[in-house]
């Protein structure tokens, strides 16, 4: 351990000396009306080559600066263009300057540079998508509130399994093996059994960036995606909010400052709270009847509140905290509710005496689920923990050092009965350690991002190293080659019912300890579930507003961990010659996912188009049988509209259609009387009655009809005065009333379909 620390401290000091050497340029970006940071924002010195662009803190550094006079520019579309006069005199200076945009009063046509093109160039960028607040309300907003949970599912690669209770797979991946992050802080649900809506206010998002898959080293901990979000820190300057009702729901936001910010030289204290009510199962009663007779019986409240410390250098810390609440109620069917709880801290440090940026969060969560269905036992699942990270950022010009250090600890209690009433049942405490280093090297065409984790399970005893490489190759101003891959792993895992096509009940363990010994012939030596992923893709800039994106991908889990369907048996001494496929609690299965995604956009004044098209394959493989899992969806087409119109633009338009073919689902072949001969010899099977037993056809062996919804939208925005504005929003969800399969029983053959035709409208108020 001593040995560890040494060599940490070494890389520290180092690292520090290497990069003291030239003279350095640094900052933060904000918006002068409120002090909030301006992201992914261009910086540069007038005349040269040197430049670069904000990152989601709306921090830049310029490095590499010979000694001279400069003028420092900076450039955003919808802002006056910033002029500072900036002087070096010496190798080694460090030059601290914050900058503050102010909004344009005139429309600019177009902006000559572009912070998002420049990226294009000098960054990966492979399976990554970033996306902000104007984005997520492009797209059609079910009950006038957008929701990045509806945005998520227009993105290349991404598989929705439905309205109701929905859960997001990306490019083969369980939503168990999504990482979201949430400020630093793990969120192990976010979204809520009504799919069309997440545990996130769109209004205090600043950034979320999604890796559909090869994401770098400094991400970890799960093997298919990653999903990272940032809040805003709240105004600076004024007390702010907003306020808007629906028939799914109503929000309320406050932010403010408690200590003001008096001028650009002085530091602030800033506050952002918000809460989200959803009263659909009383609404839905008087409004949508014809849906279902009780009401659609989704309920749910989320609480989200941040208190942003701010110094004169940009150095901040932040204190925040949340609660959300999920229930589900169908009569005479199921009950399903879950809570979740966190608090945390999150930093950046900005040394004033060296050139590196220093970020890292801590924080505490919990989430626990109950489900309780008719006839049967409760499932139970409770998870807590905590999280804490440290980063060290370095940049060299356009190239960049950045390692740090991860470690995690969860405690799981999972209760659960499989489809033949065995109880499964498992207590757990784990702790994850894992360091990491990567480095960004741009030489000349070519981009490249090596990249090294080394991850820890300490429960396991078990290390899991992990080399990460990122590539790009600019062939022509308007043509990039692209490519990712890596090694993967994770402890946790989900314990679900394959058979159902859609899940409510999302269970969490860790290193399961009754699973099977052998697999394939083959001694399990791990507990642990891995992947490699391999990714290769084009950008093509078909003109200078059409962007196409064209990925490949195969993604090889190599292990994975799943509960016994197949368990009729106990794993007792007396049961000692019976396979254990049919005896433990978990099973290993391999498993496979590739396919490759087109993605055309198209993004200039009043009009918006985004195009996307998924190509999928998804194959599960137990040691017995090779299925496809029920979200196996092989074609996925996403196609949005957003058109802008009227004076000022005040007026707007958008539609979103998807299509999508029918997820696998295992048939019915018949019924027969079952005994479960509890009395033993006793059990008089001539007398007695049975159960009622099903015959299944083969496993997950035929396909659900296509899935397609058109969702309209058309919102009015009202200026009422100089800071405050109405917006007034009407829409529909499922235009056509496209009747697509929610549930069906196979005993009385009843069907149960997704959201019906539901027109909207709702009215907000931000002032």
């Amino acid at each position: 351990m001593k040995k560890n620390i040494f060599f940490f401290y070494f890389i520290l000091f180092f690292s520090l000396k290497l990069f003291s050497q030239t003279a350095n340029i640094r900052g933060f970006v904000y918006e002068k009306g409120n002090g909030e940071p301006m992201i992914f924002t261009n910086v540069y010195l007038k005349g040269t080559t040197h430049g670069a662009s904000t990152d989601v803190n709306g921090y830049y550094s310029i490095s590499k600066v010979p000694v001279g006079s400069y003028t420092l520019l900076v450039s955003f579309l919808g802002y006056d263009t910033l002029k500072v006069p900036i002087s070096i005199s010496k190798d080694g200076q460090i030059v601290n300057q914050n900058l503050y945009l102010v909004k344009s009063e005139l429309e600019l046509s177009s902006v000559e540079i572009s912070a998002e093109k420049e990226e294009l160039k000098t960054e990966v960028k492979v399976s990554v998508i970033k996306i902000t607040p104007k984005d997520i309300k492009i797209v059609p907003s079910v009950g006038g509130e957008a929701d990045i949970a509806q945005y998520l599912q227009v993105l290349p690669g991404v598989v929705f399994t439905g309205d109701q209770g929905g859960q997001l797979y990306i490019r083969g991946g369980s939503p168990i093996q999504n990482k979201v992050l949430l400020d630093g802080m793990i969120i192990y649900n976010p979204f809520h059994s009504i799919g069309l809506f997440s545990v996130f206010d769109t209004d205090i998002i600043r950034n979320a960036d999604v890796y559909t898959g090869g994401f770098g080293a400094q991400y970890g901990g799960r093997i298919s995606s990653i999903m990272d979000i940032t809040t805003r820190d709240g105004n600076k300057k004024h007390i702010t909010g907003k306020v808007s009702a629906n028939p799914f729901g109503s929000k309320v936001l406050l932010e403010g400052p408690l200590k003001k910010q008096k001028d650009e030289n002085s530091g602030s204290i800033s506050y952002i709270i918000s809460e989200k009510n959803s009263y659909l199962d009383q609404t839905s009663k008087l409004l949508y009847s014809y849906a279902d007779s009780n009401g659609l019986p989704y309920r749910f409240n989320d609480l989200y509140g941040k208190i942003a410390f701010n110094s004169t250098n940009g150095s901040k810390l932040n204190l925040f905290g949340f609660n959300f609440t999920d229930n589900v109620n169908y009569s005479d069917v199921t009950n399903f509710n879950w809570k979740a709880f966190g608090l945390g801290t999150n930093f950046v440090i900005i040394p004033a005496a060296s050139t590196v940026l220093i970020d890292g969060a801590f924080a505490y969560s919990q989430y626990g689920m109950t489900m309780t269905e008719v006839g049967s036992d409760p499932r139970t699942s409770d998870i807590n923990g905590f999280n804490t990270n440290i980063n060290f950022s370095y940049f060299i010009g356009k190239n960049y050092l950045k390692y740090g250090i991860e470690i995690l600890g969860f405690k799981t209690l999972f209760n659960y009965y499989n489809s033949v009433n065995r109880l499964l049942s498992q207590e757990d405490y784990t702790t994850e350690v894992a360091g990491y280093i990567t480095y960004k090297i741009v030489k000349g065409r070519l981009v490249a991002e090596p990249g090294f984790r080394m991850h820890y399970y300490a429960s396991l005893s078990n290390f899991s190293p992990e080399p990460r490489l990122g590539l790009k190759y600019n062939l022509t101003e308007f043509l990039r080659l692209k490519a990712s891959g890596g090694w993967y792993s994770q402890n946790l895992i989900s314990a679900t019912s394959d058979r159902d096509v859609v899940n409510l009940f999302y269970g969490f363990l860790s290193g399961p300890d009754n699973l099977q010994e052998t697999f394939d012939g083959n001694a399990v030596t791990t507990k642990l579930q891995k992947a490699q992923h391999i990714i290769g893709g084009i950008e093509y800039d078909l003109t200078s507003r059409i962007n196409i994106n064209v990925e490949g991908y195969f993604k090889n889990f190599s292990q994975l961990t799943n509960i016994n369907r197949n368990k009729i048996y106990d794993d007792t001494g007396d049961n000692y010659e019976i396979d254990d496929y049919y005896k433990k609690d978990f099973i290993v299965e391999t498993g496979k996912a590739y396919g490759a995604d087109f993605l055309l956009k198209y993004d200039y004044k009043q009009l918006y188009i985004w195009l996307s098209y998924s190509l999928t394959f998804v194959t599960r493989y137990d040691g017995v049988i090779t299925y496809m899992p029920v979200f196996d969806r092989r074609h996925n087409v996403n196609l949005v509209v957003s058109y802008a119109f009227g004076k000022n633009k005040s007026w707007e338009a958008s539609a979103r259609w998807n299509l999508g073919s029918g997820f696998p689902f295992t048939q019915t072949q018949g019924f027969y009387e079952s005994y479960n001969f509890a009395d033993g010899i006793n059990t008089d099977y001539t007398s007695s009655n049975g159960d009622l037993g099903i015959l299944y056809g083969s496993f997950d062996g035929a396909r659900l009809p296509y899935y397609h919804r058109l969702d309209l939208n058309v919102r009015k925005e009202i200026k009422l005065a100089k800071n405050s504005t109405m917006e007034i929003n009407a829409g529909v969800t499922n235009a056509y009333n496209r009747q697509n399969v929610f549930y069906f029983d196979r005993i009385t053959f009843e069907k149960v379909n997704q959201l019906p035709f539901l027109p909207s409208i709702g009215m907000s108020i931000t002032f």
